[in-house]
């Protein structure tokens, strides 16, 4: 027979885990504080990209990517480090044709830093231009290659340059081209701006 004044069962789940947390306090200041690693995850922007042919098409024009995942046969994640500037191009059909088509350049951001949210950007970035439009985005491609046709990187050239060309053709006007004289300046000003 068991003695009513003691208790069968004692809880000491309350116990045991401030014992843990104890114990992985002393192993983190034994430690120290992290390494950092070549490439933070936390602060890279991913951008999901989708490929169904003729149905769903999402692309990188150009951009420096860090990193690639391959989630399935038709799904992969793009990474890219703060500041990168990238090209974003997004076109949906059906059996009726084009739904949408847009393209988008945006700068990535740092941590802590503010953005504004893009579809299939996570977090967001630092939107340079933002065209909607089969015809207008085409324009925007022109303006691409025209920046590459200079002998200038597209990653490279200036943010501005692509404000220009984001705000030239929303009022239906072409855009100044973008010379190596310009991209020039452009440096140097940063250079002076440093």
């Amino acid at each position: 027979m068991s003695d009513p004044a003691r208790p069968e069962h004692i809880d000491f789940s309350a116990f045991d885990a401030a014992l843990r947390s104890k114990a992985a306090e002393r192993e983190a200041a034994r430690r120290g504080p992290p390494v950092p690693t070549a490439i933070a995850s936390h602060s890279l922007t991913e951008v999901e990209l989708t490929w169904i042919e003729k149905k769903l098409e999402h692309w990188i024009r150009f951009g420096r990517i860090a990193q690639d995942r391959i989630l399935t046969r038709r799904t992969r994640v793009v990474s890219f480090r703060p500041g990168a500037i990238f090209a974003f191009v997004r076109w949906t059909a059906n059996d009726y044709g084009t739904i949408v088509s847009r393209i988008d350049i945006a700068r990535t951001v740092a941590p802590g830093e503010p953005y504004t949210t893009l579809p299939f950007v996570r977090p967001g970035g630092d939107i340079l231009l933002h065209i909607e439009g089969w015809p207008k985005v085409q324009k925007v491609l022109a303006a691409i290659d025209a920046v590459e046709a200079a002998g200038v990187d597209p990653c490279d050239a200036a943010a501005d340059h692509w404000r220009h060309v984001h705000n030239r053709i929303a009022a239906g006007h072409q855009p100044r081209p973008y010379t190596m004289e310009r991209h020039r300046a452009w440096l140097k000003r940063r250079e002076i701006e440093g």
